[in-house]
């Protein structure tokens, strides 16, 4: 029997596999309880374009990482770092997660800020 982290690791895996025959830039999403994170990946997976996260001090003191208002501050942020480096199109990766509250606010941020996907 599989834990929960080991399901949603395995989820993970197909999702890249696929992303990876794809060969376009992914956005890859980690949620704790207390923060949500944003990455976006260059297409071949070698180099990390741009990031962002509750944690960064611009957020830190305005959003709480825990809730959808923050994620959406970290998906408007994470799409203004992608275009600044020249990302448009991207693959989303949610990283076995539920596309479902927080995965989804960051999502649709990130999409109304510019990124495609």
């Amino acid at each position: 029997m599989l834990s929960k982290k080991e399901q949603r690791l395995r989820r993970a895996r197909q999702t890249r596999i696929r992303i990876a025959k794809q060969g376009v830039a992914r956005l890859t999403v980690h949620r704790t309880n207390q923060h949500i994170y944003a990455t976006v990946i260059s297409g071949d997976g070698a180099k990390v374009v741009a990031t962002a996260s509750s944690l960064e001090s611009e957020l830190r003191g305005s959003v709480n990482g825990g809730s959808v208002e923050g994620a959406t501050a970290v998906g408007k942020r994470i799409a203004e770092k992608a275009k600044a480096a020249g990302v448009e199109k991207v693959a989303f990766d949610r990283a076995g997660f539920a596309y479902h509250g927080r995965v989804k606010a960051l999502a649709e941020a990130a999409r109304e800020a510019g990124l495609q996907f």
